[in-house]
């Protein structure tokens, strides 16, 4: 069976967080770079676009986390857990926090992007230009940089796409350049 098909069968046609039966698709569950059954997700193009950008949160949308954060399904789990923390401006979502649990390594997953955390300890991640840089966004690399570890250069203007975040660190990020994954630090990229 491929992907999608197993992810059809365990949401049942629908999407896994508000049950829509519309625009479906796989969603990975970030940071995870593995497109794969317990990294990802099957939902509507309503919650993923939420979901990836912030701009667009409905907090009233996520009602429907009442049931699916019960889901028995990590990623489900995890996206649940980080979407009631972005909604917790609406007042109701701290209840369901509240009788939310995950364990220690699922709740590690689901902190990676910056959920849940203070905003004062936040790791900000800022382009040449000072623009925040979130998981998920491409940049484009403003100089030559060499490849540390490798004769790899990579040249100025190459696009790196679907980047993730060094959650410890706010000048590196991650992303794949000519195939390899590789370390870039923020002062030499500029966000697309």
């Amino acid at each position: 069976m491929n992907l999608e098909k197993d992810l059809q069968e365990r949401s049942q046609h629908s999407c896994e967080l508000c049950k829509a039966t519309e625009s479906l698709s796989i969603y990975t569950v970030q940071p995870s770079k593995k497109v794969n059954l317990t990294d990802s997700i099957y939902a509507c193009e309503t919650c993923t676009s939420q979901i990836e950008n912030s701009d667009l949160l409905n907090p009233n949308h996520w009602r429907c986390l009442n049931d699916s954060m019960w889901s028995e399904f990590l990623p489900v789990q995890v996206i649940a857990w980080r979407m009631l923390n972005r909604v917790l401006s609406a007042g109701w979502s701290q209840d369901l926090l509240d009788m939310m649990y995950l364990d220690e390594e699922p709740l590690e997953w689901a902190k990676a992007l910056g959920d849940g955390v203070e905003e004062s300890t936040k790791v900000i991640h800022r382009d040449v230009n000072g623009v925040i840089l979130e998981a998920g966004d491409s940049v484009v690399l403003i100089k030559d940089l060499k490849v540390k570890g490798s004769s790899m250069i990579a040249k100025q203007g190459t696009a790196v796409r679907r980047i993730s975040l060094d959650h410890d660190n706010e000048t590196y990020i991650e992303g794949k350049v000519d195939g390899k994954h590789i370390v870039i630090i923020t002062q030499f990229v500029k966000k697309l």
